[in-house]
């Protein structure tokens, strides 16, 4: 196999990092694994299922390289944190730090030498709505004929299923991965066939250092080869064409070149809508060294309406064109692609309707728990109103993870009411949206601010909740949050007599 005799160090034993063992041990490798905490919690699982393996707990120092040939190191173990001892000594000795997918793309290249294994590959990352492209597109190309594994960072590991895949003989016709700015840190050789950076906004920025760097290790998706699948309504996303290669944008204004996606407005409505080439011809490939073509002279043609989506707001509709292109990208009909997007129901806890209420709907967006999620979903719902008088009730705060919340201002003005603060940035989003003209209320809990916001909205408003926050300063988790948010609006449901 492809490490046969190789000794690789493995650093985290989290699922990534259990993964990766299984895998190297599989491929022939001598493993070592280390991890900051004395028993994680797969360690049962590691000395079960690969007994014998070396187990070393504590702070990682350089002396964990001795004899080392290469690093398969866990996504989210921080380059100036945990790994701060062990990246440079690595880089002084030559020993590679690779990452779970650097090792998948390894593997790809590996099966398709061996076994003329050649699936077409997509992916997928961006600071916000990757989950819901993920699970959309993997089930866009389901619905078109390919048999289709989804992976990564969307869970399970990549290498779980492609170990799994191997073993059973059933190695997919299609792999769609979710991406994280941390698994790409580490990703050098993945040549997708089509890929796309979805939006690049505030995150994370205590672990990349600046937004430069957290948006170079987001082009990392894109391969020598990988058709860009760029958002043109984000200016660093539309930094990372490629001159030379195939680019193909969506967003939510109309699409003007062809091959582009968009949403057409029509008497109010609007429409999933795509540029074709008025000619009948079709345009002539460009050689990789040729100038940029002529723009093409292109006719709009309308898909379906955005209402046919049984995901709201205009993000989704954005998330469902990304999609779409990216499963065109790989020359999928559409036929079958537009039927997927109508069944597709959308991923928990983002900007999920929970119930109407005395004609106030409650919507929960738990899963934002950044600012570009937020002003996502204001965005989203916000602009896909039609009453004249409609508006927004915003449940925000939580831990702030030291962003800047000055973004929200503009939706917050444009689309809300009223806005009801929790947890312990409480102050900070209020300091920034204090010329905002909403409404500004602090609440204790988060059962409190439901209770108030179902009091504050008219008939035809939302209630919304989307943190902009991470949870863990007053829940377990942004499930934990949510569910908190969905028992309360039960209860008001409840008191009005009915039931969710």
């Amino acid at each position: 196999m492809i490490y046969n005799g190789k000794i690789a160090l493995v650093l985290g034993l989290g699922e990534s990092g259990l993964a990766m063992a299984q895998w190297l041990a599989r491929c022939g490798a001598l493993l070592r694994v280390a991890d900051t905490r004395p028993v994680p919690d797969r360690l049962a699982t590691l000395r079960e299922q690969l007994p014998g393996t070396q187990f070393i707990s504590g702070p990682f120092d350089a002396a964990l390289l001795d004899g080392v040939d290469f690093v398969a190191v866990s996504p989210g173990l921080g380059p100036k944190r945990e790994l701060a001892a062990i990246m440079p000594a690595a880089a002084e000795k030559n020993i590679p730090v690779w990452g779970e997918i650097e090792l998948f793309a390894q593997a790809l290249k590996w099966l398709k030498d061996d076994r003329a294994y050649a699936p077409k590959v997509i992916a997928i990352t961006g600071t916000n709505g990757k989950t819901t492209v993920t699970s959309l597109t993997g089930q866009l190309c389901e619905r078109a004929g390919l048999s289709t594994r989804v992976a990564g960072n969307i869970s399970p590991a990549a290498l779980d299923v492609l170990r799994e895949a191997m073993a059973d003989d059933t190695l997919p016709q299609a792999w769609v991965l979710e991406l994280s700015s941390f698994q790409l840190h580490t990703t050098f050789s993945l040549n997708a066939d089509a890929a796309t950076v979805l939006n690049v906004t505030q995150d994370h920025l205590d672990w990349h250092g600046d937004m430069a760097s957290y948006a170079a290790d987001k082009a990392r998706i894109f391969g020598e080869n990988s058709v860009r699948v760029l958002n043109r309504d984000d200016a660093w996303v539309m930094k990372m064409a490629n001159p030379v290669g195939e680019n193909v944008s969506f967003g939510i204004d109309e699409p003007a070149l062809a091959g582009s996606f968009g949403l057409v407005n029509e008497r109010g409505i609007f429409w999933l809508s795509t540029a074709e080439p008025s000619e009948e011809a079709e345009p002539k490939k460009r050689r990789k060294n040729d100038p940029l073509p002529e723009p093409v002279e292109c006719q709009i043609k309308k898909l379906m309406p955005a209402d046919a989506l049984q995901i709201r707001g205009m993000h989704n509709a954005s998330n469902a064109l990304a999609a779409l292109a990216l499963c065109r990208a790989i020359g999928l009909p559409f036929a079958p692609l537009l039927h997927g997007l109508r069944e597709y129901k959308g991923q928990p806890h983002r900007v999920e309707l929970v119930s109407a209420i005395n004609g106030v709907e409650f919507y929960d967006d738990s899963k934002g728990t950044n600012v570009g999620a937020t002003v996502a979903a204001l965005n989203g719902l916000g602009k896909s109103f039609t009453g004249e008088n409609q508006r927004l009730v915003l449940i925000a705060g939580g831990d702030g993870k030291g962003q800047e919340f000055e973004p929200l201002a503009e939706p917050v003005g444009r689309y809300v009411r009223a806005v009801l603060l929790i947890g312990r940035d409480a102050s900070a989003i209020r300091a920034a949206l204090a010329a905002s003209g909403a409404r500004l209320e602090d609440c204790a809990t988060l059962e409190e601010a439901v209770k108030r916001g179902a009091a504050l909205a008219h008939a035809g408003d939302a209630v919304l909740l989307s943190p902009a926050c991470a949870s863990l300063d007053m829940f377990k988790n942004y499930a934990h949050r949510a569910q908190v948010f969905i028992d309360t609006v039960r209860e008001l449901a409840l008191d009005a007599g009915q039931e969710l």
